[in-house]
């Protein structure tokens, strides 16, 4: 059997004493977590072991001796250190010592109630710091992971826990006056930082008002007000509104004074602040740029002339409709109607922009203040502004599809009538059925007359569909970046590229020493999560809008004019 004794490095210049760990039997593993120098009191030191097994629930207790060759010539400490092996009874009692001049140590083991008291001994070395802040991550795919590579991972997961719930032992340094002096990780001292220590005092009050503040915007949100026409419609329609929702539900887990309970959620309230804080980062500085040399002023005075240009584009687009479009024949009353119809609504349209022209400016300089509550909320708001401002295009898509429709579904319904079907409403099937002759008569006169007036429809409902179509990538092109910053896990990303080893994915091991008759010396490295898998794994959820249909659905819906809503929210009934 071969037993594998995890060393931490930054113990290797220790003091001689003996070494405290927890002995994993199932794995014939040692992980060892301090040396313990001398002078001590045994008792003492059980006591102490006792308190922090009581603390850490980690059965931690003496493993063996730890030997130090210039200590050893000087105090001759060798005999002495083979008898605690029968003060502290561990079995195997393991016995870790320099040899001569190298800087690597040898390990040994020794049983009393054993017929092989030596046996095979791995040293493997490993950074005790790094173990201890790093979070092992399991295999990304556990169905298709073998049984070795879970059990690998269960093995593995067992030694960074024991490591992680010991830091209590790692409270007490060097300069402590307690009887019982450690080398560990943190002997020189704990880590610390006074600005962190301020900060974290700060934020108690800090999130004692936010708190305070959220509740009450959430109260204002959930009362009756916001139930009522045209207010609730406002609310579940306008992108803006679903964003300040979102935000609104981020900053409330910020806030909560609950304590994350696991690394995920510690992870997550991170994610989310660096996400908030880039945010209104960025919406700060877009609203400093449009602030800046009347920029403002500039964009109301070229937003009139866009939307006039727009105008007389989609005028002169219904003018070469109206006419033989390509050359090809329509019906003129029907394209007569249908033009003058679309000509008509264009017209009400201009004089609706200019009427709001010399409000255009103040509504815009409003508009940029919210800008300061991120720039997801000011890339919202400009699509909220692009749908305002497409709203007649969108009118004559609804018109174009809701007559080519009409007219689809009077076709499929004439062509049962000659082949005697008719489709069964309740049964939701089509039936065969007799008709009498005048009833042939006048199915035949209108599905003439729908036939030959489909073309003429179908091409005003093509032009309009398109131009609907452009307006709802530009739409969804915007959705995307604010659902890439909603959802970008940005504080862990960093952390992968700051500290890598802070998200483990598994470890590797290299060889430090091998010879014949000698322990295997290997070091323990940690294997970083790949950024792909950082983002697959904290990846934040988000309201954001998605297509709803497949292509394929999306095909059949356009060919038979139903109305698309290929970005909608999700959880959200399409109307």
């Amino acid at each position: 059997m071969v037993l594998k004794v995890f060393f931490p490095s930054c113990c290797s210049s220790a003091e001689s004493g003996i070494l405290v760990g927890r002995w994993l039997s199932e794995q014939s593993s040692a992980v060892i977590l301090a040396v313990v120098h001398f002078p001590f009191i045994p008792f003492q030191v059980k006591q102490y072991l006792s308190e922090v097994q009581r603390v850490t629930k980690i059965s931690v207790s003496v493993l063996g001796s730890w030997s130090n060759s210039k200590q050893e010539k000087e105090e001759n400490l060798s005999k002495f250190l083979e008898d605690l092996g029968t003060i502290f009874s561990h079995e195997p009692w393991i016995q870790i010592s320099k040899e001569g001049d190298s800087k690597f140590w040898s390990c040994s083991t020794f049983q009393k109630h054993s017929n092989n008291p030596k046996e095979e001994v791995i040293l493997i070395y490993y950074d005790q710091r790094k173990v201890m802040l790093s979070h092992l991550h399991p295999p990304f795919d556990t169905a298709t992971s073998t049984d070795h590579e879970t059990d690998d991972a269960s093995k593995l997961s067992a030694i960074f826990h024991t490591v992680a719930k010991s830091k209590i032992l790692f409270m007490t340094d060097r300069y402590d006056d307690g009887p019982i002096k450690l080398t560990h990780w943190q002997s020189d001292g704990a880590e610390a930082s006074i600005i962190v220590e301020l900060m974290k005092q700060a934020s108690v009050p800090a999130c004692m008002l936010l708190t305070f503040l959220l509740s009450l915007v959430s109260g204002i949100c959930r009362s009756r007000v916001l139930k009522f026409w045209p207010l609730s419609f406002l609310w579940r329609k306008l992108s803006t509104c679903e964003q300040l929702g979102h935000r609104l539900q981020h900053l409330q887990v910020i806030s909560s004074n609950k304590k994350a309970q696991t690394q995920t959620q510690l992870m997550r309230k991170a994610n989310i602040f660096v996400s908030l804080l880039i945010d209104v980062a960025l919406g700060i500085l877009l609203m400093s740029w449009l602030y800046r040399k009347n920029r403002i002023g500039h964009l109301a005075d070229t937003l009139i002339p866009v939307a006039d240009h727009v105008a007389e584009e989609l005028q002169d687009l219904l003018q070469w409709l109206m006419g033989a479009p390509a050359g090809l024949k329509m019906n003129r009353a029907l394209d007569q109607v249908l033009g003058r119809f679309f000509l008509y609504h264009i017209h009400l349209w201009i004089s609706y922009i200019h009427l709001m022209s010399p409000f255009i400016e103040k509504i815009l300089w409003y508009v940029g203040l919210s800008a300061c509550l991120g720039l997801t909320v000011a890339l919202c708001i400009l699509s909220d502004i692009i749908a305002l401002l497409t709203f007649h295009i969108y009118c004559f898509y609804v018109y174009g599809a809701r007559l080519y429709c009409l007219k689809i579904y009077g076709l499929s319904s004439l062509w049962r009538l000659f082949r005697g079907k008719k489709w069964n409403v309740l049964r939701q099937r089509v039936d065969s059925c007799s008709y009498d002759l005048d009833q042939l008569f006048i199915g035949t006169l209108l599905f003439t007359i729908l036939l030959f007036l489909l073309p003429t429809t179908a091409l005003y409902y093509l032009v309009f569909t398109l131009l609907r179509l452009l307006v709802v990538i530009v739409q969804g092109l915007i959705h995307l970046l604010v659902d890439l910053i909603d959802s970008l896990p940005l504080y862990s990303i960093l952390l992968r590229l700051c500290r890598s080893y802070r998200l483990a994915a598994g470890v590797k091991f290299r060889v430090l020493e091998q010879q014949d008759g000698k322990p295997l010396r290997l070091l323990m490295q940690i294997n970083p999560l790949s950024y792909g898998r950082v983002v697959q794994t904290y990846r934040l959820p988000t309201y954001s809008c998605y297509p709803k249909d497949s292509w394929t659905s999306l095909c059949k819906k356009l060919f038979l004019g139903e109305l698309i809503y290929p970005w909608k929210h999700k959880g959200e009934k399409q109307d």
